[in-house]
């Protein structure tokens, strides 16, 4: 592959990671492969981004925990890393500011020929501050491009009402791009075909078929890990240990945040009554 007519991609994961399974990582390996062999991408690096405590989805166990079993689980990868500022900060960020502060780190470190995960305060701060009109060309050849990973599911969470800004989804799909894992029982085409915006940007979105289906759910290993069964090969081994260590994924911690509405609805909701 040349490395000169290709694009250099970082693929971004944003979710709860509520624990990490062999699952979520595989989806990197698939994006990339896909990626790779249209000929246009090369795929340089991919982020695990946690959601912070602030997000309150039902039986969301603390940030530090989900932030270091997605290191253990990222270890061995000469190219998968995990990032803690979103999982850090003390209120539910959005996914679209996270992709900004990503994109606005990538360029600055590209700028200064320096680790993309070390980058001057102000030198990156002024980047942000000017994302939209770099955005707005970072399909060009000789820049690096941030593309969202996500399943499936993520992509026809955007049709849930109060869930999503409208003006973000077409940022993030139009502004960067989607990779989007199919899962079995699932129809992106079709989804993609009956919204509007994301028909619009349907070229910025690359549909990845995974036709070795592999459909490890959290929910279904948080609840095996509550019954005492084993979830081996489910997750990565140091991720098993460090649940049964620090005993995460009780009875109890599934009913975390029962009673609070999820971050995302609270916000759009009031703000469509105000």
């Amino acid at each position: 592959m040349d490395g000169r007519s290709t694009t250099k991609v970082v693929l971004l994961s944003c979710g709860s990671f509520n624990p990490i399974t062999n699952m979520h990582l595989r989806m990197f390996e698939l994006a990339r492969d896909h990626l790779e062999d249209t000929g246009q991408y090369r795929v340089v690096k991919g982020i695990i981004s946690p959601v912070g405590d602030g997000y309150k989805k039902k039986g969301l166990i603390e940030a530090c925990h989900r932030l270091e079993m997605a290191r253990l689980s990222t270890e061995n990868s000469d190219w998968i890393t995990v990032d803690s500022w979103e999982g850090l900060q003390p209120d539910w960020v959005e996914t679209a500011k996270v992709v900004r502060h990503h994109y606005a780190k990538l360029l600055a470190a590209e700028k200064s020929n320096d680790d993309v995960d070390t980058v001057n305060y102000g030198k990156k701060r002024r980047v942000e501050e000017n994302y939209l009109e770099e955005s707005s060309q970072h399909t060009r050849r000789d820049g690096p491009q941030l593309m969202l990973l996500c399943g499936a599911d993520v992509l026809e969470s955007f049709g849930v009402p109060n869930l999503w800004k409208q003006e973000d989804i077409d940022e993030i799909v139009g502004h960067y791009g989607l990779v989007c894992i199919t899962r079995s029982g699932s129809d992106p085409n079709k989804f993609i075909y009956k919204s509007d915006i994301l028909w619009k940007n349907r070229k910025n979105i690359h549909v990845v078929h995974e036709w070795v289906t592999n459909e490890i759910s959290a929910t279904h290993v948080r609840q095996s890990l509550r019954r005492g069964r084993s979830v081996r090969y489910l997750l990565p081994d140091d991720v098993v240990n460090y649940t049964r260590e620090h005993g995460l994924y009780s009875a109890e911690s599934e009913q975390k945040n029962a009673d609070v509405v999820l971050a995302p609805l609270l916000k759009y909701s009031d703000a469509s009554s105000s």
